[in-house]
């Protein structure tokens, strides 16, 4: 989160740089997909409709702003999709910060639980599961059933420690954080994701830290004019390390994180994504650092990882600059099998989309693939991978939001507050810009931090979750994705993790073919609807479903029907579940 008062200098770098970029730009051609080329077929109206005042959210994201400038208060909280009392409707969880040396808020701050009513209505249910958190500075959530109970589980990162809540099944939450051994105390938690890295069947750890800042070494950044004073740029601190538990099945977990080798480098991370991303049936681990090389350990199937960050061109951008990294999500673009990357930035910057060459290395295409310097003056926070329209082609969603709030006294052409952006995927990984299209809830400013897409009301469209800093969050209800058709999976292991995070799906429909896979962490400090979504386009048959889950079990699926949601467990197939679609009063 690179903050520098420095913008002109600034500004005639990235001038001149993307001039180079743009003259370079026919040197660049993104590896053509492996199958025969697949165009989406013509776009669907969708418009996005924000109904969080509807839907009984009031929820407040306390910036805790004070003259002071703690570094702290800019980062803001994520957002969480989590289906905690498991009746097929997608709650909502909004992270909540805390009490500074220089903030004492008017009352006692807490994170907050909303439980979906199947009805367009959410009621906040925080003091009955237990899960508020007060007097913690929260700053992200990862959702994982670590315990293979069939009921997903709370992380909650945060300043100086972070909170481990059990799911009890009942509807409430327990703080486990001491006895599982997971607080991480005295670190700045950011991120974090579940995965399962030794395929043990259950789910294992990371937690991305960033910086050792405190009150006591906050320095004082930008001009000493009244109203100048700036948030500092993170070159001005060390980093923290990287943290990997691994869970030791009876609710504790082991701090492995320099055994693994994932902890060993300083880091600055802000996001990360658990994926296989060699295809060599392991997770390996992305992450997304700030002014700080990226991160890429692939697995060696032994407990440990290989650092590969430099080699395979994912820790930097096409020119060689470590930029502000930010939010982090790979998906298949192209539709050659294979996990691309992108990966946010600040302002003067760009977000950056990297195409996996299948040789454990990435090319930086964000040119040749139609992204460019579209947003080269907005802020990039959170951002997934997202399906909005249903034409089977995954689209890039991301918030936006400057880190500082008075950044106009800097820079005349950058905003505080910013719109949401859209990238809408045109086939085998070539992108326009689609966000004008959208409404204008879509398009309203906001200072964007945690970002979260989920199915919340049942019906194939993909909507979104945005907490903003200082500000009531976003909740964007889909209108018209489901014109063209879908499918969406929720995964229930046995051999494997209950979650079936690591699992390998592949979905066949009249030579269509899409592959995608279970992921852990995306976005920024928030967590996604765990659910599987394919978009089909005009395709009203899907030939063949089959899931290649942790433990090695194959799973073939045919004649399942489209316009769907349902529930495969390992190795017996589709099974009930209650997937109520929302009526809305």
């Amino acid at each position: 989160m690179r903050t520098s008062f420095h913008f002109l200098t600034r500004f005639l770098f990235s001038a001149a740089f993307v001039l180079v970029a743009v003259i370079s730009v026919s040197g660049h051609r993104l590896v053509r997909a492996q199958q025969p080329a697949n165009t989406p077929d013509p776009s669907i109206p969708v418009r996005f409709t924000d109904i969080r005042k509807a839907a009984g959210i009031t929820f407040v994201q306390d910036s805790t702003q004070t003259d002071e400038k703690y570094y702290l208060e800019t980062m803001g909280t994520g957002v969480a999709w989590i289906d905690y009392d498991q009746d097929g409707l997608m709650d909502l969880y909004f992270v909540q910060s805390g009490a500074t040396d220089a903030y004492t808020p008017a009352k006692p701050l807490r994170s907050a639980l909303y439980h979906n009513n199947g009805d367009g209505t959410f009621t906040d249910v925080t003091d009955k599961a237990g899960v508020g958190g007060e007097g913690h500075y929260g700053q992200g959530v990862a959702v994982g059933d670590y315990d293979n109970d069939g009921y997903p589980d709370l992380y909650v990162t945060g300043y100086g420690r972070a909170i481990l809540y059990h799911n009890n099944g009942d509807g409430t939450f327990t703080d486990v954080t001491v006895k599982a051994g997971v607080g991480d105390e005295g670190n700045w938690s950011t991120s974090a994701g579940w995965f399962d890295y030794d395929k043990d069947g259950w789910l294992d750890l990371v937690v991305t830290n960033y910086l050792d800042w405190s009150p006591k070494n906050n320095l004082w950044c930008g001009e000493r004019a009244p109203g100048y004073r700036s948030y500092c740029n993170p070159g001005n601190y060390r980093g923290q390390k990287t943290k990997l538990y691994h869970n030791n099945h009876d609710g504790t977990f082991t701090d492995v994180s320099d055994k693994s080798g994932v902890g060993l480098p300083e880091s600055k991370g802000m996001g990360l994504v658990l994926a296989d991303f060699n295809n060599d049936g392991w997770p390996d681990i992305a992450i997304a650092n700030d002014t700080w090389p990226n991160f890429l350990f692939l697995n060696n199937h032994d407990g440990t990882f290989r650092d590969v960050s430099l080699i395979s061109g994912l820790a930097a951008s096409e020119d060689g600059r470590y930029e502000a990294g930010m939010g982090i999500d790979a998906a298949d673009v192209d539709g050659d099998g294979l996990l691309d990357v992108y990966i946010t930035h600040l302002d003067m910057e760009l977000s950056r989309l990297y195409h996996n060459n299948g040789d454990e290395t990435f090319t930086d295409v964000t040119y040749s693939s139609g992204i460019g310097n579209k947003a080269v003056l907005m802020s990039g926070v959170a951002t997934k991978f997202i399906d909005y329209d249903n034409d089977g082609w995954p689209d890039i969603v991301q918030a936006n939001g400057a880190m500082v709030d008075n950044v106009n006294l800097y820079h005349s052409l950058i905003t505080y507050k910013e719109p949401l952006l859209m990238f809408h995927n045109l086939g085998n990984g070539h992108f326009e810009k689609s966000s004008d299209s959208l409404g204008p809830d879509f398009l309203r400013p906001v200072a964007g931090r945690g970002l979260a897409t989920a199915d919340f009301f049942n019906d194939g469209g993909v909507g979104i979750a945005v907490n903003c800093r200082g500000d009531y969050p976003e909740l964007l209800r889909n209108d018209g994705g489901n014109a063209n058709h879908w499918l969406e999976v929720l995964l229930i292991g046995t051999k494997s993790n209950r979650d079936g995070i690591g699992s390998v799906l592949k979905l066949t429909a009249d030579g269509f073919v899409r592959v995608d896979q279970a992921k852990g962490g995306t976005s920024y400090m928030s967590a996604s609807d765990p659910r599987i979504h394919f978009g089909l386009g005009k395709h009203t048959k899907i030939d063949s479903l089959v899931i290649i889950w942790p433990s090695g079990q194959v799973d073939k699926l045919t004649n399942v029907q489209v316009d769907k949601i349902i529930a495969v467990k390992e190795g017996v197939g589709i099974v009930p579940h209650p997937f109520p679609k929302v009526t809305v009063k």
